[in-house]
């Protein structure tokens, strides 16, 4: 009740007013060329472990990730022999996924539930998430990102591993994801 009280006290007041228009000067994707260094430099900042033109199958088995969750669409060449495969209905250590798009100016990779991807709470749940970049999904800013993005998909948004701070600003890691994230940079696909 009192709610709408203060909504229409609000409209009366403003009854008239023309509305303003609404300023889109933002930054608009350009298209540059990206830096793959900065890339690494801020996922590298961020925390992350970067494996640079190194097979996906030898950072895995290097890894010892136990129980591995790969989602259904996941390139099979990636994975060693000898690794314990689980479906995403299970509890596992670790996840593999590929990414849609990773951003050079903020060191972020965006996953956007493709079949390479899986279901968001994938990528969320162990503590050990690889994730598999080729070059050519690497823009130089958001803009660029947002204009590769369908943003009628479940977009998850990842700058390094989940992390915290309480009070005390004391960095908590894996709070709300993985504590430890593998970025393995490919070339671009051929």
């Amino acid at each position: 009740m009192s709610r709408d009280l203060v909504l229409g006290r609000i409209r009366a007041a403003l009854a008239g007013t023309p509305v303003p228009a609404v300023v889109r000067d933002y930054r608009q994707a350009t298209g540059a060329q990206p830096d793959l260094d900065l890339l690494v430099d801020r996922l590298v900042d961020y925390k992350a472990v970067v494996h640079r033109d190194t097979p996906v199958a030898t950072v895995v088995a290097a890894l010892e990730p136990g129980r591995l969750v790969v989602p259904p669409g996941i390139d099979r060449s990636w994975l060693p022999s000898g690794v314990i495969l689980v479906d995403d209905e299970h509890d596992a250590e670790a996840v593999l996924t590929a990414a849609t798009v990773a951003v050079a100016e903020t060191g972020t990779i965006v996953l956007d539930g493709s079949p390479d991807q899986g279901r968001r709470r994938l990528s969320l749940l162990p503590d050990l998430h690889i994730c598999v970049v080729r070059e050519d999904q690497v823009v130089a800013s958001v803009p660029d990102a947002l204009a590769r993005l369908d943003p009628t998909r479940p977009l998850t948004w990842i700058s390094g591993p989940s992390a915290t701070s309480d009070i005390e600003l004391n960095r908590v890691e894996g709070v709300h994801g993985p504590r430890n994230l593998h970025v393995i940079l490919l070339p671009s696909a051929p």
